[in-house]
C-alpha cells in the first residue's frame, strides 16, 4: 500500500495537470453542513456518509466528495467561465465491506463553462485520460441524459415518469416501476384491499409520524394511478433495448440512432452524443475504442444528468475506479437560486493509481 506522502506527492502531480488549464485551487472544509449535501448525494452515499452535530452549527457531516461544495461555493461567487482544482480527504463508511478505504484522497476537476458543453466534457476526459497513461485501465462512458429522455418520453402520466426519473440511480427500483406500471407485475393485495377501501384507515389505530390528510392524498394518488392505462409492451421492449446498448462508441452511436426511429423523445440527447465524440476525437482520443454503456452511471452520484464516465482497473476487478465523473448542470440549477450554468467534472484516486503502478 502506498504512503501517505507518496499519495500527497501524486495527488500534487496530478493538479498539476489542471493548474496547466487555468485551473484554480479551492479547499472546501471538510466539515460540510449536511442539511442540503444529504438530499443531493443520492441513496447509496447518504447511507455512508459520517454526519454529527453541534447546538450551534447543527446537523454536519465530513465530506464525501468535493463536487458539491465546489458548486455551492461557485453558484454564490464564482465568475464565468471557471476551472477549478483540489485535493484533500474525502470520508465514506464502509459497514458492508470493510476492506475498501472509509477516507481517501480525491484530485478533481471542474469546468463552469456555457459555451461549448460537449467540449467541456472531452476535457475533463482527456485530461484525466492523460493522467490515466501507463496504467492498466479501461474508460468506459455513458449518458444520463438519454436515459432521462427516453422516460419523458413514455406515454404515460406526469406522476408515473416523476417516478421513474426518480429511481434512475436504482437499477431495481426503476425494474420494478416500470414493470408495474407495464401491468408485467400483480399489484399487491395489500394496495387492492386499500384501493377498495372506503377510508385510508380503515378504522385501523393511526400508526407512525403521517397526519390522516397525509394518508389520504397517498391514497386518492394511488386511485388515481390505477386509472392510468399501463405503458405499452412496444414501449417497455425499445427502453429495454437501450437498457442493453454496449458497444464501442460508434456501433452504439449506430444503435441509438436506430432506436431513435422509434423513441424520438431521445433525439437531442443522442445529437449531444454525437457532438461529445466529435469534440473528444479533435483532443485526440480515440473514440473507435472507447466503451458506451447506455446503463453507466445509473449507481454512482445521483447529481449526473448527463455524460458519465469512469477508468476501471482492468487487472484489479476488486478495486473501485480510478477515476470518475460527469455532467451535473441540474445541480447548478438546485444550488443556484435562480441560476444555472453547465457544468462537468471528475476525480481521481492517487492512493488507487500508485496501488496499481506497484502490482505492474
Amino acid at each position: 500500500m502506498p504512503t501517505r506522502s507518496e499519495t500527497l506527492a501524486r495527488a500534487a502531480s496530478l493538479r498539476a495537470i489542471f493548474d496547466a488549464q487555468g485551473a484554480v485551487l479551492v479547499e472546501p472544509p471538510i466539515l460540510q453542513p449536511a442539511d442540503t449535501l444529504l438530499d443531493l448525494y443520492g441513496e447509496d452515499i447518504r447511507a455512508r456518509a459520517y454526519v454529527t452535530s453541534d447546538a450551534l452549527r447543527g446537523e454536519q457531516m465530513l465530506r464525501p466528495d468535493f463536487t458539491v461544495p465546489v458548486v455551492q461555493m461557485h453558484m454564490a461567487h464564482g465568475a464565468e467561465p471557471a476551472r477549478y482544482t483540489y485535493s484533500g480527504e474525502v470520508f465514506r463508511r464502509q459497514e458492508h465491506d470493510p476492506n475498501r478505504a472509509n477516507e481517501y484522497i480525491q484530485v478533481g476537476f471542474e469546468v463552469f463553462d456555457r459555451a461549448d458543453p460537449a467540449a467541456a466534457d472531452a476535457e475533463v476526459f482527456a485530461l484525466i485520460a492523460e493522467a490515466m497513461q501507463g496504467l492498466p485501465v479501461r474508460p468506459v462512458t455513458g449518458d444520463i441524459g438519454v436515459l432521462m429522455a427516453a422516460v419523458q418520453g413514455l406515454d404515460t402520466s406526469p406522476a408515473r415518469k416523476q417516478a421513474l426519473m426518480r429511481h434512475i440511480w436504482r437499477p431495481r427500483r426503476f425494474r420494478a416501476l416500470l414493470d408495474r406500471f407495464a401491468g408485467r407485475s400483480p399489484v399487491p393485495a395489500s394496495r387492492q384491499a386499500l384501493l377498495a377501501g372506503d377510508a385510508a384507515d380503515g378504522g385501523a389505530p393511526m400508526v407512525g409520524l403521517r397526519s390522516s390528510a397525509e394518508i389520504d392524498a397517498r391514497v386518492a394518488a394511488l386511485r388515481e394511478d390505477a386509472k392510468t392505462a399501463p405503458i405499452s409492451e412496444q414501449q417497455v421492449d425499445l427502453f429495454d433495448a437501450l437498457l442493453e446498448v454496449r458497444e464501442t462508441l460508434p456501433n452504439a452511436l449506430s444503435r441509438l440512432r436506430d432506436l431513435m426511429v422509434d423513441m424520438p423523445a431521445i433525439a437531442d440527447a443522442v445529437t449531444g452524443v454525437t457532438d461529445r465524440a466529435e469534440a473528444m476525437r479533435a483532443r485526440g482520443i480515440d473514440t473507435d475504442a472507447l466503451l458506451f454503456e447506455a446503463s453507466h452511471g445509473r449507481s454512482s452520484m445521483e447529481y449526473y444528468d448527463g455524460f458519465v464516465f469512469a477508468f476501471r482497473a482492468e487487472t484489479r476487478p476488486d478495486l473501485p475506479s480510478i477515476a470518475t465523473g460527469g455532467r451535473y448542470d441540474a445541480l447548478t440549477r438546485r444550488l443556484g437560486q435562480g441560476d444555472e450554468i453547465p457544468a462537468v467534472g471528475g476525480v481521481m484516486r492517487p492512493g488507487l493509481m500508485l496501488e496499481l503502478e506497484a502490482g505492474q
